[in-house]
């Protein structure tokens, strides 16, 4: 962990350390994600058969038999307590709750009586929605990615997530069901992205893609952009607490370990104004460590990019903040809607001392699906809108097309497109 003044000299060499985690791996990476990709498209299933048993240790004789069926689906609410039914229920309420309000609706225009103009929103047919799995249960990705999904009306959502041995989650498998998803296969990693992307005999071919994974995942993501939408690209988890001096030490360390215990890349950080409360805080965060039961994930990711930065003023801190745009920002002060609105960079924004990440994580009702690594800076959470496409709605009347027809045709001389001119022209001209 590294513990900084942020007027050091050597403050942003040192800093530079976490914000580039995991570069390196990822041009490592990416040859083999190619080779997966293109066995997927030349031999389809008999591929995804193979590479499933190669990574995830699961025998099958067909794609066929790594689709979840609806009696593995009903064994799951049995095995699954009353109680934590109720709880996965609450937050798909929740969250569909926030995510209806995201909705928008086809308009048109009518300002001029002889043009009509608008935006035709369409729900996109098939996406996939990918689940990570191996290291955790993630049925709060299963809500957050199937959820607007649904909301935005898409037609058929595949759901794909790896489970090495075969087992996979009967939570994820319930969370599934409350959700919306329409088909699981029990089908990981890079191939599973890019048998979504092109489709093969069994899996269909999705419009876009959706939801985080491991870093082969998110190679994969990228290579396959252009052929399907996706997301984002998703790196480690972060998050960055402001801090004026106030609150409980135990409970910052208490949301420094929470992402910290995501993998041994995630990187936790806290930039303070009060020197003293930041050393109350490492020591929490030691303290802390030796209760979980992921400690040595967690322990590895805060000794390697964690960070506790001292600064001078609340000022200085919110615009290191801006700058490093970080995927959680928790405004741990005394007053967080005094300095919101100084806040432009950010995915999602936790505010004061009693909202901790977690609440977000699971069923406050925004996504937590989120940018990292600075590129909240240009992308925003998951949302109804990454699940719908708009086509904008033009229409000219006889008189529209005179009226503005002058003016198409100078344009389009200024760009030497006789061709174009001539398509209103031809219009203007006196039938014979």
């Amino acid at each position: 962990m590294l513990f900084l003044d942020i007027s050091d000299p050597g403050f942003a060499q040192k800093f530079d350390t976490i914000l580039s985690r995991g570069e390196e791996n990822g041009r490592e990476v990416e040859q083999t994600v190619l080779d997966i990709i293109a066995a997927v498209r030349q031999r389809g299933d008999a591929a995804l058969l193979e590479l499933t048993r190669r990574f995830d240790r699961l025998e099958a004789t067909s794609i066929a038999e790594l689709e979840i069926s609806p009696a593995e689906i009903e064994a799951a609410f049995a095995t699954v307590s009353a109680e934590e039914i109720d709880s996965l229920r609450l937050a798909v309420k929740r969250v569909t709750s926030f995510h209806e309000k995201q909705k928008q609706q086809t308009w048109l225009s009518t300002e001029e009586p002889d043009i009509m103009l608008g935006q035709k929103v369409t729900p996109l047919s098939r996406v996939g929605i990918y689940v990570p799995g191996g290291k955790a249960s993630y049925p709060s990705s299963v809500i957050m990615n199937a959820v607007p999904a649904k909301v935005a009306g898409v037609g058929e959502i595949i759901m794909v997530a790896p489970s090495p041995g075969g087992e996979i989650s009967p939570h994820v498998l319930v969370a599934a069901s409350l959700s919306g998803v329409h088909r699981i296969f029990r089908i990981g990693g890079a191939q599973a992205v890019a048998a979504l992307a092109y489709g093969t005999a069994t899996i269909p071919k999705v419009d876009k893609i959706t939801g985080p994974g491991n870093i082969y995942v998110a190679t994969a993501k990228k290579l396959v952009f252009g052929q399907v939408g996706i997301d984002m690209i998703a790196g480690p988890s972060e998050i960055l607490v402001i801090n004026d001096g106030s609150g409980n030490p135990a409970h910052i360390a208490a949301d420094l370990l929470s992402q910290a215990e995501h993998d041994e890349l995630a990187s936790s950080i806290l930039i303070t104004t009060d020197r003293s409360f930041g050393e109350q805080v490492a020591a929490e965060v030691e303290q802390q460590l030796a209760e979980l039961s992921r400690e040595t994930i967690a322990r590895a990711s805060w000794e390697k990019y964690g960070a506790i930065i001292v600064a001078d003023t609340l000022d200085e801190v919110i615009a290191f903040s801006n700058r490093i745009a970080p995927e959680h920002l928790e405004l741990a002060v005394a007053d967080p809607f005094a300095i919101l609105s100084q806040i432009t960079n950010a995915g999602a924004i936790f505010m004061g001392h009693w909202t901790p990440e977690a609440a977000g994580d699971y069923l406050a009702g925004p996504n937590h699906t989120l940018p990292t690594g600075g590129t909240s800076r240009f992308f925003s959470p998951l949302s109804v809108d990454d699940f719908v496409k708009k086509s904008s709605i033009v229409y000219f009347s006889k008189g529209g097309l005179q009226r503005l027809g002058a003016d198409i045709v100078r344009i389009a001389g200024l760009e030497g497109l006789e061709a174009h001119g001539r398509s209103v022209t031809i219009r203007q001209e006196k039938q014979k």
